[in-house]
């Protein structure tokens, strides 16, 4: 009987003697510093066109939004001798399709106000930072970018 239970005993020292590698191996001291992959660059943005102001493909796909609205309204402003005082009155003036009137536009929200002798249209981005500027519109046709605040008429003009 002692040597069955030395031999068990022996067995179990040596499986714990090579199981102990492993233990060290996932139980690695916290002051230890394990070497982390470096993460991802951001992709570079391609411009879209020569000129193209923006500077990320969530921008200009904003910007692309803009430019339609602005060009309905100014079709629309000719065709009725006022402008659209909503989105869904501009359905089918230039390329303004019905599914544009949602204000959710993937990384921004549209913010549109009109009345019948102005309007102003707004790009907010869900996250404010250098790749995701806010964007203002009106009337005049000039758009606004600011990537500090809500962009207004007195955010530097896009070039």
């Amino acid at each position: 009987m002692k040597t069955d239970s030395t031999r068990i005993v022996t067995i179990l020292v040596a499986m714990a003697v090579s199981a102990m590698p492993l233990l060290a191996q996932t139980q690695e001291p916290a002051t230890q510093t394990q070497a982390q992959p470096a993460p991802a660059p951001a992709p570079v943005y391609q411009p879209k066109f020569p000129g193209d102001p923006a500077r990320s493909n969530s921008e200009a796909a904003a910007l692309a939004y803009m430019r339609v609205v602005l060009r309905a309204q100014k079709q629309f402003n000719k065709q009725y001798d006022h402008f659209a005082t909503s989105l869904a009155e501009l359905v089918h003036s230039g390329s303004f399709t019905k599914r544009m009137v949602n204000p959710d536009r993937g990384d921004y929200t549209v913010g549109f106000q009109g009345k019948k002798d102005s309007f102003v249209l707004t790009m907010t981005p869900k996250q404010l930072d250098a790749q995701h500027r806010s964007f203002y519109a009106e009337d005049d046709g000039k758009i606004h970018a600011d990537e500090e605040k809500p962009a207004d008429a007195k955010s530097p003009v896009v070039k």
